[in-house]
């Protein structure tokens, strides 16, 4: 046994083919992701296998490998490039004499030092403290210790290892709720603002693709923006005039990454609903990425994941500047605009993206008559607000409005005690 270091930013980096060649992308990025958590790379060792080794993951011949490298370069972790169960982490701890972590502990690590808000907080521990339930078992010497003997200590006891498990069972539960609480606060919230009838577009992507720099450019806000894989964790919203003076409500996302595990994607509901729940999405594409592709099909798998595989999207290819390319819009098979290509560093062609935002919501818009009960007065002055209100007659029993909304908010609106459509037709 040892006793794990506290600290230690020196790594090793370990990427194994498995059943396939390496890809140097893919090492590219594990050596953001190292950097990004604040880690000195100082070697790099990879491989090849056909399967993971049961014990090792990498294979015993790999793992001395590991070991006298990590000892001659005096590194203090190995960061290894592959989810690995507790019990390889365990042997490869033990083996080479160095932390071990894998790759979700890494992308976990990341997770804490990003999140700002309360709830991101919250929502990284929680994963946290799941991630390390399975792995609290003999790494630590001081584990092994029985509180069963000594005066006043007599009797059944309970292992430190077992105290360890039910202290970590009753924080998990204490974060849970204060999560769940947090979560209705939010959506009271959230159904304000839908029954404000407000186009709701999120920005999704790739992480490093630039969506917060392209919402910084749109709305004008000092969102934080850095050269680094997932600079943005909590969600942020804002309100947007497009052309025409529509309002819609942005918010910016978490990116995406290759392998991203399922238990970190749950993790961060906040942000995530924020795209699960827009009417219309902006996935951002690094054009200059020679992968663009693949990191577009990584996206829409996560999106499918989260259940906002259905939702509308415009695909904006950001970066153009690196490719010489002129901002111009596609359209779709049915001539709505179906991507768009700027450069939001530059501000170029985001003029061009703001109409094609406008056209894609104003699909299903119509122009109709309300009626509400006097007693809706919340209810009006919430449209008003939305600078949906066209024109307004007012009677002793119900207020009249004429108003353009979308048919999903029409619906929303309708099912509100007292409020009816009246017709199609505009206010005489």
């Amino acid at each position: 046994m040892f006793e794990r270091p506290s600290g230690g930013e020196r790594a090793v980096l370990v990427r194994l083919g498995l059943g396939a060649p390496l890809d140097p992308e893919d090492i590219e990025e594990f050596t953001q992701l190292a950097v990004s958590a604040g880690a000195q790379p100082v070697a790099t060792i990879t491989g090849r296998r056909e399967r993971p080794d049961p014990r090792f993951f990498v294979g015993s011949g790999k793992a001395e490998e590991i070991r006298l490298e990590a000892d001659a370069l005096q590194a203090d972790l190995i960061l290894v490039d592959h989810p690995l169960s507790p019990g390889q982490e365990r042997n490869l701890e033990k083996l080479i004499g160095k932390r071990v972590l894998d790759r979700n502990g890494l992308i976990l690590d990341i997770f804490a030092q990003r999140a700002a808000s309360h709830e991101g907080k919250l929502e990284v521990e929680l994963a946290q403290l799941k991630h390390i339930a399975s792995r609290l078992v003999r790494g630590w010497t001081h584990l092994e210790r029985q509180r069963g003997g000594g005066i006043g200590l007599r009797g059944p006891g309970e292992t430190q290892l077992e105290t360890d498990r039910r202290l970590l069972g009753q924080r998990v539960r204490v974060l849970t709720k204060r999560l769940e609480k947090i979560k209705r606060q939010r959506d009271t919230g959230r159904g304000a603002r839908v029954s404000i009838p407000i186009p709701s577009v999120a920005l999704v992507g790739y992480t490093n693709a630039g969506k917060s720099t392209l919402f910084r450019s749109l709305t004008g806000e000092q969102a934080y923006v850095a050269d680094q894989l997932f600079a943005t964790l909590d969600p942020t919203v804002r309100r947007l005039s497009l052309p025409g003076g529509t309002p819609v409500v942005v918010a910016d996302t978490v990116g995406f990454i290759r392998d991203l595990p399922h238990e970190l994607v749950a993790a961060f509901e906040s942000t995530l609903t924020e795209a699960r729940e827009a009417n219309l999405l902006l996935h951002v594409i690094d054009a200059s990425d020679p992968r663009r592709d693949e990191h577009i099909d990584e996206v829409d798998r996560v999106l499918g994941e989260i259940g906002a595989g259905e939702i509308p999207q415009i695909r904006v290819y950001n970066k153009i500047d690196r490719l010489e390319i002129t901002p111009r819009v596609d359209e779709g098979p049915d001539g709505e605009p179906a991507a768009v290509w700027i450069s939001a560093q530059h501000s170029a062609g985001l003029e061009l993206l703001r109409r094609a935002v406008a056209q894609r919501l104003s699909r299903g818009v119509r122009r109709v008559r309300l009626r509400l009960p006097l007693s809706a007065g919340a209810t009006r002055a919430r449209l008003y607000a939305a600078g949906v209100v066209l024109g307004e007659n007012s009677g002793e029993q119900a207020f009249e409005l004429l108003v353009d909304l979308p048919d999903a908010e029409l619906a929303n609106l309708t099912r509100q005690a007292g409020v009816e459509l009246v017709t199609d037709q505009p206010l005489s």
